[in-house]
């Protein structure tokens, strides 16, 4: 049976509001104005660093990723909301049999956090993300580890996302991917990414992952 690894923000939730809350918290400290909400949405997905790097320089990222991390898990769950159409897919996917896992550039321990104050935890077997021995997507050393632990191969591995990181991340290990325009990009972008397929939303996965193993 097929593993399916989902990414997290744009896929299966809505964090923007608070990620920009938490942003706009380190911004603050450091004496500059918060972005607006378009602009953060458009600078997730490749990992804190990076994101601090963006808002307030490469200097003073790291004090920037400390004030984030300082703000976030107070804002993290009351201001994240599961994305329509996840828990009848989920629950679908489980019914079928696919084993579930989540592979974010969020630090696992804020992702387990959500998903299990989502209700939609229990799902997945796993839940990655980058750490000192692990680097971001589109590193795949993340996947690549999942798929060991789970005992799947590139070839029964699809990886769920939204934006071009998540392909990036799941061709570097040889996996398949599924691209749905529900995060950071528009189908129009997203049609220029490579994909096994582009879905209008998360809720044709169940038909199409089924249709892959006919």
């Amino acid at each position: 049976m097929t593993f399916v690894v989902f990414d997290l923000d744009g896929t299966l939730i809505d964090g923007y509001d608070a990620i920009a809350d938490a942003l706009a918290y380190a911004m603050k400290k450091f004496g500059l104005e918060e972005l607006p909400p378009e602009q953060v949405r458009a600078m997730v997905g490749h990992g804190l660093e990076k994101l601090l790097e963006k808002a307030v320089g490469r200097e003073t990222a790291p004090e920037g990723v400390r004030l984030f991390r300082e703000r976030y898990p107070h804002v993290a769950v009351p201001k994240t909301r599961l994305l329509p159409d996840v828990p009848a897919v989920l629950a679908s996917l489980e019914q079928r049999g696919y084993s579930m896992a989540v592979a974010s550039n969020k630090p696992a321990r804020f992702s387990r956090m959500i998903l299990d104050a989502c209700g939609v935890g229990a799902y997945f077997a796993a839940v990655a993300g980058p750490d000192e021995e692990t680097p971001t997507k589109p590193n795949p050393t993340m996947l690549h580890r999942l798929m060991t632990d789970r005992g799947a191969g590139p070839a029964g591995t699809v990886v769920v996302g939204d934006m071009e990181v998540d392909s990036e991340f799941a061709r570097a290990a040889g996996c398949r991917v599924v691209l749905v325009p529900s995060g950071s990009r528009t189908r129009e972008e997203l049609r220029e990414v490579d994909a096994d397929a582009l879905l209008d939303s998360l809720s044709e996965l169940p038909e199409w992952l089924d249709s892959q193993s006919q």
